[in-house]
């Protein structure tokens, strides 16, 4: 019985392994020559003013949920199209199919209008 469980154990094993491996590898293999060059500051060339924690404006996460909002749009709608224009099934599916569809689409549009009633599309 519990050789129907190796396959899983050995997908789990070689899942953390490729996960663990190469960053162990690069901590040990990794050159340790630090010097004051390395140690500079990055591009900008004076030291950092602030908390690298600051806080974002709330308008970047809005325009975050729009595209997440957009793309999930499009990356439904279009292997949904290019089935529906090829399906020779039944007529009743096929209208299913179309009104489950009209039914997603009308919830992502409720959540355009939302995020356009809240002003998310306005950037200033």
């Amino acid at each position: 019985m519990m050789e129907a469980y190796f396959p899983i154990l050995m997908f789990v094993l070689v899942g953390v392994a490729v996960g663990v491996l190469p960053m162990v590898m690069g901590f040990v293999l990794a050159p340790r020559r630090p010097d004051p060059e390395k140690l500079s500051p990055y591009e900008c060339g004076f030291e950092a003013f602030e908390d690298a924690r600051m806080k974002f404006d709330v308008r970047y996460y809005l325009v975050a949920i729009l595209f997440i909002l957009f793309d999930l749009e499009i990356a439904f709608l279009v292997p949904w199209a290019v089935v529906f224009s090829d399906m020779v099934a039944i007529d009743s599916l096929k209208v299913f199919g179309f009104v489950e569809m009209l039914i997603f689409m009308g919830i992502l549009a409720l959540g355009d209008i939302y995020a356009w009633a809240k002003g998310a599309l306005e950037w200033e």
